[in-house]
């Protein structure tokens, strides 16, 4: 059975987690009160809506209760993104993530129900700020403020070389999960494969531990 979400909020952020859901085979609701933005979306979703959330029979007329998550995308109107985030926890939507526009907005939303807090620019600018530093990789994702996983391309060294001979955990405290060939990702490695110099490696590992192998 298809997972569903509602979305409220199709500004760009609500409207790319949309759309990326829906692709990945959900089913969504997008809620949102301007009227152009619901009919630009509303052939890439499986329900647009355009609803005023301060209306409070709209929570009871779109029928929310069996859904498996909300995602509260309203920043602008800072009393709509806690109605909203309130009504979702009140009728028992299990897992509601909300974008917060600063910490008093993070520690209302989570007062009131949110699970999950989401700052999408500051993340994305953290992001960018880890890759434009780290010369060694192609890629860095921080998956919590402890670890992190990059991609990075095979040292010169390495090439012609396996992962037992490499020893990269061992050495470097660094988990190889995946190899990247052009457009194909495979995580299911052969330890006695050689690498070679046009593979991209994706590894997991401390923070710490991949700014040492970085330098």
């Amino acid at each position: 059975m298809k997972k569903q979400y509602v979305v409220f909020g199709a500004g760009r952020f609500g409207k790319s987690i949309a759309v990326t859901l829906q692709q990945l085979g959900c089913e969504i609701i997008v809620v949102d009160k301007d009227p152009e933005v619901i009919q630009e979306i509303a052939d890439e979703v499986s329900y647009a809506i355009c609803a005023n959330v301060d209306d409070q029979d709209v929570f009871q007329n779109l029928g929310l209760r069996n859904l498996d998550g909300a995602i509260i995308a309203i920043t602008e109107d800072l009393e709509a993104s806690i109605v909203t985030t309130m009504q979702c926890s009140e009728i028992g939507i299990p897992r509601i993530l909300a974008k917060a526009r600063n910490n008093l907005h993070e520690k209302i939303l989570r007062n009131v129900g949110a699970h999950k807090i989401i700052y999408p620019e500051v993340e994305m600018g953290r992001r960018m700020a880890k890759y434009l530093v780290a010369d060694n990789f192609a890629d860095w994702i921080e998956l919590s403020p402890k670890y992190s996983l990059v991609e990075m391309e095979v040292p010169r060294q390495w090439c012609g070389k396996n992962l037992i001979e490499l020893q990269i955990r061992e050495k470097y405290n660094l988990n190889v999960i995946g190899i990247k060939y052009g457009d194909t990702v495979s995580v299911k490695i052969d330890p006695n494969e050689k690498l070679r110099d046009d593979e991209i490696l994706i590894v997991v590992g401390e923070n710490t531990d991949l700014e040492k192998f970085k330098k």
